[in-house]
């Protein structure tokens, strides 16, 4: 298996990981037992998202697809509420 996706942690590397066989693609997650390790110090690039290297083409993409799908601004949040 190959990485195809560095995670901030290990929630969204599993998120990414349910997308991925959600549409048919073997994924794994690997390095996520490791953030306990590193204790307070940054553990950035150790959680990975792993899938056999024939989909690896169409795993990059579905995940482009979802982080350009995701709202990243406060447009979610009533204007009353703002």
């Amino acid at each position: 298996m190959i990485p195809v996706f560095d995670a901030l942690n290990s929630i969204e590397a599993h998120a990414i990981k349910i997308h991925l066989i959600g549409n048919g693609i073997d994924a794994r997650v690997g390095g996520d037992y490791l953030q306990g390790a590193m204790g307070e110090l940054p553990a950035l690039g150790i959680v990975r998202v792993f899938v056999n290297e024939k989909d690896e083409i169409r795993a990059r993409r579905l995940i482009r697809e979802l982080r350009d799908d995701t709202v990243d601004d406060d447009s979610w949040i009533p204007p009353e509420l703002r």
